[in-house]
């Protein structure tokens, strides 16, 4: 992230969390019966997010294979 107030930089987490909220959130509320179940499934999510889920923008690949791709 770079200074205080860059657009583009909450524009990216708006996003992020907009994806997070719909794929693993809504329609799941009353599955977390508390919250330390709530973090551990963001915390998963987070994993599988940078791990596992491919992405058009990435050619099709999870970040983590496009990083590794490009380095």
């Amino acid at each position: 992230m770079s200074k205080n107030g860059n657009c583009l930089d909450k524009r990216k987490m708006k996003i992020f969390f907009s994806t997070l909220k719909s794929e693993m959130y809504y329609g799941h509320e009353k599955e977390f019966r508390t919250r330390e179940q709530l973090k551990s499934a963001i915390k998963e999510y987070i994993d599988y997010y940078n791990r596992e889920r491919i992405q058009k923008k990435l050619d099709y690949l999870s970040p983590l294979i496009f990083r590794e791709k490009i380095a």
